[in-house]
């Protein structure tokens, strides 16, 4: 499989975050502008954000947890040569339902919807790493 095709997920995934990043920037600047937070009252992480603000805040933190994974799964996939066909399509579906549960969170943030497309991607993972241990630890291409 060709490098890029295995990459490109991983790349999507990190512009994901990078793009939560930036939309925080002005968030937060507009909450200490007005008055919704004060450096004293966030400086220990507590949640004195404006609700949007925090949406979007703990959609970029979830970006360090379950992908994570994905990121050292992706590396030790094509440092072992184990990144196929069947890797793509499943880091393709991983990353999809990070952008949806990201579009969910940071939008109408309906917890039943948000959790339902975060478990796809939890079981897709979790396959994903199955495969991998398997074909590691019996040899197999």
């Amino acid at each position: 499989m060709p490098i890029n095709f295995v990459l490109l997920p991983l790349f999507v995934e990190v512009l994901l975050t990078l793009v939560l990043l930036i939309w925080l920037v002005p968030l937060r600047q507009s909450d200490f502008t007005s008055g919704v937070a004060r450096p004293d009252n966030i400086s220990l992480r507590e949640p004195n954000w404006s609700p949007k603000t925090l949406q979007v805040g703990y959609c970029f933190s979830n970006q360090f947890e379950l992908p994570v994974l994905f990121y050292v799964l992706t590396i030790l996939s094509i440092i072992t040569k184990h990144a196929d066909f069947i890797y793509v399509v499943l880091a393709w579906v991983f990353v999809l339902s990070r952008l949806g549960h990201a579009i969910v969170y940071t939008t109408s943030n309906k917890v039943k919807v948000r959790g339902a497309v975060y478990g796809v991607g939890a079981l897709v993972l979790a396959v994903m790493w199955v495969i991998y241990i398997v074909r590691v630890a019996l040899v197999l291409p």
